[in-house]
């Protein structure tokens, strides 16, 4: 398996080379960054493109270091007339010489972080100092047949050194990350693309569905996917069955019916910028965890979601609902999600200034019918902090936040976040949804304030690198059952072919 992994890395730096190597005034590169990140806020659409002798055109290329590498389209650079990079040949393989639309295409990323925590749960428990290195490394292979049928998969290898307290996000193996079959047509002007298989989606700012980039091990689902578009409507829908991890061996990652996700959506855009959107999703665990419930859980879940743009004021907000059934009690939960802010464009840097302002529901009468604890589903990390120390669960949330741009591939975020516990009744929770100990029904519903410093630079457009601390003051409902103020530093290099 080592000599396998050696082998990976071996050509991962051979193919990323090249494009490093070129002359830096033979690359064009467009940046375009956003203000609401669902991760890296530099990882938007950008284009580059290098220098080739018998070439005389420059197209956008797609972007290497996206979050989803299945979207990339690589026929672009099929043309005869477009300039070419010394490893475009293993980026565009025609299959056809009549039909540029066939073909096929590899790639590969790695992502190297280095994170220290003097106090994972807030040092509660056996929870301690961590320092560590994770290391994710995928590659993929994209078969376009012809403009309508295609196939992709993805192998990831995650691996986590000298981290103590391994959990099933931080460690998985060589294994199966993505397989599907998708089909793209047309009904009317309408297009629709039907997909089956091991994938991935994320909705929106990722608050409550997300790839989960933030931690080592990404999330998959089994699932089938079909979507109809007709601007400006969208409408899509699955059924899936959420992969679970292990870490005990290459490929014996797994799904299986005891876990269940399926969802209806509909969105709405009106301009460029601004969107609105709702969906219905059942969530069924068979062996869920709640600190005041057991038993098999189903939950129906209610999303509305608006985000825009007018000027250089921007929004985003999201309300949830949660109803159902866990065991012999009833569900009743809900959360609530903010952002947003102005772009002062004519001042140098030109600084975003917002907020974010968030809240979930909590347990308010443990031991009676009903169950108030919001299920945050499949949350992503980067939203609060890269830390972990904050989540949708029991929590009121207020951040200010700015973030600045000293040159056109470098941000900065510098923010303040307060929080409090919804009720002293249930639990403080660290992500995704774990409790720290002893919390609940003791103290008061101050949970402590932190300050967090994060910048990403787009080195190259292959490269990117990052930095986040994040030092959170503590307050007394987690200091009496044993707590202490917690710091986290995370350093990150990414590189994508």
């Amino acid at each position: 398996m080592d000599a396998v992994r050696t082998g990976l890395f071996a050509c991962l730096a051979f193919l990323t080379y090249p494009a490093m190597a070129q002359d830096a005034a033979s690359v064009q590169e467009e940046t375009t960054s956003s203000v609401f990140p669902d991760n890296n806020p530099l990882l938007t659409n950008e284009g580059g493109t290098a220098t080739a002798p018998r070439a005389s055109i420059d197209v956008t290329r797609p972007n290497v270091l996206g979050l989803n590498r299945w979207q990339e389209d690589w026929s672009i650079i099929g043309k005869p007339d477009v300039r070419r990079v010394p490893t475009d040949f293993l980026k565009y393989i025609p299959l056809s010489r009549k039909n540029p639309a066939s073909y096929l295409s590899f790639g590969a990323n790695l992502r190297e972080r280095v994170e220290s925590n003097n106090a994972v749960g807030f040092g509660t428990g056996s929870n301690g100092r961590n320092a560590y290195l994770i290391q994710r490394l995928q590659v993929h292979m994209d078969l376009h047949i012809n403009e309508h049928w295609r196939g992709f998969v993805q192998f990831e290898d995650a691996r986590a050194f000298w981290k103590g307290n391994l959990t099933a996000v931080d460690q998985n193996p060589l294994d199966l990350r993505l397989l599907f079959l998708e089909h793209k047509g047309k009904v009317g002007s309408a297009t629709t693309r039907v997909r089956v298989g091991r994938q991935d989606f994320a909705f929106d700012l990722q608050r409550f569905v997300s790839l989960r980039d933030g931690p080592n091990v990404r999330q998959s689902f089994d699932a089938i996917w079909v979507d109809w578009e007709s601007k400006p409507w969208r409408i899509l829908g699955f059924i899936s069955q959420p992969v679970q991890y292990r870490a005990l061996r290459p490929f014996d990652d797994y799904s299986d019916p005891h876990l269940r996700f399926s969802t209806f959506r509909i969105e709405r855009h009106f301009n460029k910028q601004s969107t609105l959107s709702a969906y219905y999703a059942l969530y069924q665990n068979d062996h869920p965890r709640f600190l005041d419930a057991a038993g098999r859980e189903n939950r129906h879940v209610v999303d509305v979601r608006t985000s825009g743009k007018y000027d250089q004021f921007n929004w985003d907000v999201e309300a949830m609902g949660q109803f159902g059934s866990i065991g012999g009690k009833t569900i009743r939960a809900w959360a609530f999600g903010s952002r947003f802010g102005n772009t002062l464009s004519e001042v140098p840097w030109a600084p975003w200034i917002g907020m974010q302002v968030d809240a979930a529901s909590g347990d308010t009468h443990p031991g009676d019918s009903s169950l108030g604890t919001f299920n945050p589903l499949f949350p992503n990390g980067y939203y609060f902090t890269l830390a972990g120390y904050s989540t949708y669960v029991n929590v009121i949330h207020v951040k200010p936040i700015v973030t600045v741009h000293p040159t056109a591939s470098l941000a900065v975020t510098g923010a303040v976040g307060a929080q409090w516990r919804m009720t002293t009744q249930d639990a403080i929770y660290t992500q995704p949804n774990i409790p720290v100990a002893g919390t609940a029904g003791r103290g008061g519903r101050w949970t402590g304030y932190y300050g967090q410093i994060r910048a990403d630079w787009r080195v190259h457009s292959n490269v990117a690198l990052a930095l986040e601390a994040v030092d959170f003051i503590t307050g007394n409902a987690i200091r009496e059952v044993g707590g202490r103020d917690s710091q986290y530093l995370g350093i990150e290099a990414e590189t994508s072919w």
